[in-house]
C-alpha cells in the first residue's frame, strides 16, 4: 500500500462544516488490474473510488458503503465498496464505449443508488436518485440532499494511475453556514484538479485550496484494495449454478474456470474439484437429514 492511498479528514474552525481529502494511487491501480476499461469508463469508476472512500471514512460503525450505478446506456453497471475501515474494490460493465465518450452519453436512463449497511445492527439504508448527466459528483450531491438532507460539495478526479476528490458537509444539527459563505467553498474545491494530488493527499494542498480559512486537520487514515472472494464463497457459486450446469462447463473445456469481477483472480477447477463441490453439498445435506 502506498503512502499515498489515504484519507485526510478536517473541519473549519469557524465555520460548522467537516470534510475529507482523498488520494488513492496503488488500491487504485489494483482495482484496474488486468481489466482493461476504456478511458471513460476508468474515468468514472475513479471518480466513484474516491466518492466511496469519502462518505465511507465518516462511517461511526462496523460497516460498509456500496454505490452502484445501473442504466440503459454503454455503461450497464458499476459498483464500488467501501468498508468503515476503508478497504474498497470496485468494477464496472460497459459496452462499445469509443475513448470520446462523455459522461452523459455513457449514463442513459441511470440511476445512482448509495447503500449504507450497518451489519448486524440495524436494516441497510438504502437511497436512490436519477444520474445527473453533468457528473457523478453533481449526482451525488444531489443524493446528499434529497435522500439525507445534507447539503454537500463534492469534487472528484481520475486519472490513469491515481484518483481523488474532497467532499465538503454541512454539519447536521448545527447552525447553517452563511450562503455566500458556502458558495464561496463549492467555488474553492471546484478548483481541485488531478495534478494537485499528483503529490498525494496532503494537509499543504488542503491549506492551499483554503488559504482564507482556518482549518483543523486530522491524522491521515489508510486505504487499501481489498477483495473479499474466497474460495469458498466460489464453491456456493457453482452450487447455486447447478451440478449439471457445471459439469457441462466442465465437459466443454476440460476444467471450470471462475474469474472474479473485482480482483480479477482466476480460480480453476479440475474434475476432482468440481466432484468434491457436489460430495460437500451431499454431505451437508444429508447430514441434516439426522
Amino acid at each position: 500500500m502506498s503512502s499515498k492511498d489515504s484519507v485526510i479528514p478536517f473541519v473549519f474552525d469557524a465555520l460548522n462544516v467537516r470534510g475529507a481529502l482523498v488520494q488513492l494511487d496503488v488500491a487504485w491501480q489494483r482495482m484496474q488490474g488486468e481489466h482493461k476499461y476504456p478511458g471513460p469508463v476508468a474515468d468514472v469508476l475513479g471518480q466513484s473510488a474516491a466518492a466511496t472512500t469519502l462518505i465511507a471514512q465518516s462511517l461511526k460503525f462496523d460497516g460498509s458503503v456500496t454505490l452502484q450505478v445501473t442504466g440503459n446506456g454503454p455503461l450497464a453497471m458499476l459498483v464500488m465498496q467501501s468498508t468503515d475501515s476503508l478497504d474498497i474494490r470496485g468494477m464496472a460493465t460497459a459496452t462499445e464505449v469509443p475513448d470520446d465518450a462523455t459522461f452523459a452519453s455513457m449514463v442513459t436512463n441511470a440511476r445512482c443508488a448509495v447503500t449504507v449497511d450497518a451489519g448486524a445492527m440495524e436494516r441497510p439504508y438504502q437511497g436512490i436518485v436519477e444520474i445527473c448527466p453533468d457528473s457523478l459528483a453533481a449526482s451525488l450531491e444531489n443524493y446528499f440532499a434529497r435522500s439525507v438532507q445534507v447539503p454537500s460539495h463534492l469534487a472528484i478526479v481520475s486519472e490513469a494511475t491515481f484518483c481523488g476528490g474532497i467532499l465538503l458537509q454541512q454539519m447536521p444539527g448545527e447552525q447553517p453556514i452563511a450562503e455566500d459563505d458556502w458558495r464561496r467553498l463549492g467555488f474553492l474545491i471546484a478548483t481541485l484538479r488531478a495534478q494537485d494530488l499528483a503529490e498525494g493527499a496532503t494537509s499543504q494542498l488542503l491549506q492551499k485550496l483554503f488559504a482564507e480559512d482556518d482549518l483543523r486537520v486530522f491524522h491521515a487514515r489508510p486505504v487499501r484494495f481489498h477483495c473479499r472472494c474466497t474460495q469458498s464463497r466460489v464453491e456456493e457459486v457453482l452450487r447455486m449454478l447447478g451440478e449439471a450446469e457445471t459439469r457441462a462447463a466442465f465437459a466443454e473445456s476440460g476444467r471450470v474456470e471462475v474469474t472474479c469481477e473485482f480482483c480479477g483472480r482466476r480460480r480453476v477447477f479440475d474434475s476432482v474439484d468440481v466432484s468434491r463441490v457436489f460430495a460437500d453439498q451431499v454431505q451437508k445435506g444429508s447430514a441434516s437429514i439426522h
